[in-house]
């Protein structure tokens, strides 16, 4: 049997099932500002629209307004941690909110695809980390005009907000005693950006610190843990920074299974207060970052951009603060 395609249905088809003008219609479907149409009269044009399964045609509006109302998040080849789906959760949901969609890709060498910022016309092209040269010039070449972080503004990057943390673990062990730190950092390649940003945000406080000295920085997953506990206990470190609640674990369990103390001997601090953090034995001392605040963030960095206005001075930071558990 021959198959046939639903014709799709047109604001012309809406004004002549009411018996409008075609203006009078598009004005109500798209919105738009200035005119003095009546309430009924909106009324009847959505609910006719429905009926009939009018969708909008978002390529057009966008052809004739120049806006897609897209904003194309450009990811670095991280794991996506729990933390991470929250923040853009939150983001995603802060922008649409204003009549923006988030669209995420991830690019990876070698790949064959068209990148995203060619296709979708995004209105602004974001990074969570520093773009290249090479990645500002791509994306002017496809009339990107909006991209956070751009070097001619006073832009931050998502790097930025999460960079108090190592901080407040060295803060908090100093505050407790310990004398003798070592940084356990994930061996994750992809992370390598994230972990030496926090391993320097460790390292000047440690500066800061009279207290403290930074004895030792090793890289933890479950095959190395033990041996790396091992290490640490050697060396007679007494207070752990770890990049990440995984690496905590890895560590802590080493520790469980090797006979030391927690927190009496080593003491060990989190990073990102995961759901994992309160529900091992002992429940882990962990940094919380402000997830919701950060994604607000990220979205009113967006919204700024898309806007062409300065950065505001007064976009809320996002906040961290330390969950103290029985692991110090």
């Amino acid at each position: 049997m021959p198959t046939t395609t639903a014709k799709r249905v047109t604001a012309a088809d809406v004004a002549r099932s009411l018996g409008l003008s075609r203006a009078t219609v598009g004005f109500v479907l798209n919105d738009t500002p200035g005119q003095k149409i009546s309430e009924a009269t909106r009324e009847r044009v959505i609910a006719e629209a429905k009926r009939l399964g009018y969708r909008a045609n978002t390529a057009a509006r966008a052809l004739a307004s120049g806006r897609s109302r897209i904003v194309l998040l450009v990811m670095p080849d991280w794991p996506l941690d729990h933390n991470l789906r929250t923040n853009l959760d939150e983001a995603s949901l802060a922008l649409d909110e204003a009549g923006y969609s988030l669209v995420t890709m991830t690019p990876h060498s070698g790949g064959r695809a068209q990148p995203l910022w060619e296709t979708l016309n995004p209105d602004v092209v974001m990074g969570l980390t520093p773009f290249t040269r090479e990645q500002i010039a791509r994306f002017r070449a496809a009339g990107v005009e909006h991209i956070v972080p751009d070097t001619s503004r006073e832009d931050g990057t998502v790097l930025d907000e999460l960079s108090d943390g190592p901080a407040l673990q060295v803060r908090h062990l100093a505050e407790r005693g310990r004398t003798r730190l070592a940084y356990a950092a994930s061996p994750d390649p992809r992370l390598a950006d994230l972990r030496d940003l926090r391993l320097a945000s460790a390292r000047a406080e440690v500066a800061r610190t009279p207290s403290v000295e930074l004895v030792d920085v090793v890289e933890v997953d479950a095959a190395a843990a033990p041996d790396r506990l091992h290490r640490l206990v050697a060396a007679g470190v007494d207070g752990v920074v770890a990049y990440n609640d995984d690496v905590a674990a890895q560590l802590l369990r080493a520790a469980l299974r090797a006979g030391v103390a927690v927190p009496d001997d080593l003491a060990i601090v989190g990073h990102d207060d995961t759901p994992l953090a309160a529900l091992l034995v002992p429940s882990l001392t962990s940094v919380r970052v402000d997830i919701a605040g950060l994604g607000r963030y990220f979205a009113q960095m967006a919204l700024t951009a898309a806007a062409g206005a300065p950065v505001p001075a007064d976009i809320p930071r996002a906040t961290t603060e330390i969950i103290a558990r029985e692991t110090t």
